[in-house]
């Protein structure tokens, strides 16, 4: 008996010990013999699947299908196709299927799921929030010292000018156009002594502020006469202008000392080098002038030889000056034009279709760019033919979709001085 019920208890630990087992096959399926089936991994589908035999797995086409699921029974899936309105955000790979979104200067309404154009601030209201993804635009009222005078989705509302304190306001600024200031004709200030007998003794000052035709100011270098308020007593007190004919002689004679030091030191270093000139050279060879006349009745001598060394200097700037043509964008080096494509294609959104947008390019023809190997450069080399594409008309447009960095790249290049 012993025997026995040892035997029954092996036997009924090896069913439990099966059945455990069958309880831990992840995916829930067993061939005919009892084997787990096995699931694709992401990126793969079921070519067939398990029965008599193992699954059978087959690699999802990158750009065709995908498979963003482990399982034993899904195959892979055809990608999702951006058409219309619609512009490829994340392109479609083994595991991941394609993300669509709108075309810039429009957003997705949630409701209808088609891409609708961006709400436009109108003049007098600015931009909150931007359109983009599925949010449209949201625009408020300018609120008071802010404008704005164009109709746009891009641009939120400026702040009002201030006028300087020698400006007067034309025009006060309102929410849809900026103050406009204008600079105040010269007032004359002056400072009235108490009369004779009066017991006050603090300085009163008048400003008036007149047009220029009844200024009663007859000369700028002559004493001005007015009179106290609330007295007919006349009192002299002195203009402006008088106070600045000391700074303006001094400036003058500072002036004319440096040009006669100046003078004289080429003279001094003019002969010290015609001296040495001559005891080097045979006795029989004549001694060269001491300058040349730059003018024939000014009387300043220039050494020859330090017209010879300004030579290069002026003729390297020259030309440098003969290097620029036209500011066209085609005329830039092959390596910075490169450079600008890899920065758009390196963004991590669909930059290259904003700058289309900025630069006049029709939704249409923005997504013709994307059936080429690498659009950002079917892009630039579309717009380069046109006549007005210039490189500040680029800059401006990388400017107002907020590309500094691309910005950056290409004004170095335009700062970068050439070898000599």
């Amino acid at each position: 008996p012993t025997f026995i019920e040892l035997l029954l208890c092996t036997l009924l630990l090896g069913r439990v010990s099966l059945g455990g087992a069958k309880e831990a096959c992840p995916t829930g399926l067993y061939t005919h013999s009892g084997e787990c089936c096995k699931a694709c991994n992401l990126g793969e589908g079921v070519a067939q699947p398990c029965g008599a035999n193992q699954t059978v797995c087959e690699p999802c086409l990158d750009s065709v299908t995908f498979s963003d699921v482990v399982s034993a029974t899904e195959p892979c899936k055809p990608c999702t196709e951006c058409v219309g309105l619609q512009s490829m955000s994340a392109p479609c790979v083994e595991a991941d299927d394609a993300v669509c979104r709108c075309a810039y200067g429009y957003y997705q309404d949630e409701t209808t799921g088609r891409c609708e154009a961006c709400r436009v601030c109108e003049a007098g209201s600015g931009l909150v929030f931007s359109c983009q993804d599925k949010q449209n635009t949201v625009c408020e009222e300018c609120p008071d010292g802010t404008y704005s005078d164009e109709a746009n989705h891009v641009d939120p509302c400026l702040p009002c000018t201030v006028c300087e304190d020698t400006e007067r306001q034309l025009r006060a600024c309102t929410r849809w156009a900026d103050a406009e200031c204008e600079e105040i004709p010269g007032r004359w200030i002056t400072r009235a002594t108490p009369p004779e007998g009066s017991d006050s003794t603090d300085p009163s000052t008048q400003e008036p502020e007149v047009p220029p035709e009844q200024d009663l100011v007859t000369s700028t270098v002559s004493d001005v006469v007015t009179t106290v308020m609330g007295s007919s007593q006349p009192v002299v007190t002195r203009g402006t202008a008088d106070n600045l004919i000391p700074v303006y002689c001094s400036i003058l004679a500072a002036v004319v000392v440096g040009l006669v030091a100046y003078i004289a030191f080429k003279r001094w270093n003019s002969c010290k080098q015609n001296k040495q000139g001559a005891n080097s050279r045979p006795v029989n060879q004549t001694p060269p002038p001491e300058g040349e006349k730059l003018h024939s009745d000014s009387g300043i001598s220039v050494d020859s030889q330090s017209l010879h060394d300004q030579q290069p200097h002026t003729q390297t700037a020259a030309g440098q000056a003969l290097k620029g043509d036209g500011g066209l964008y085609s005329s830039l080096p092959l390596a910075k034009r490169e450079e600008v494509e890899k920065l758009l294609n390196g963004s991590a959104g669909d930059t290259w279709r904003h700058l289309a947008g900025e630069l006049g390019y029709q939704p249409e023809h923005i997504d013709s760019f994307t059936h080429e190997a690498c659009p950002a450069r079917a892009l630039l080399a579309s717009w380069a033919a046109q006549d007005s594409a210039t490189l500040d008309t680029l800059l401006a447009a990388l400017r107002r979709i907020q590309r500094a960095d691309i910005v950056e790249s290409l004004c170095s290049e335009s700062t970068a001085t050439s070898p000599v």
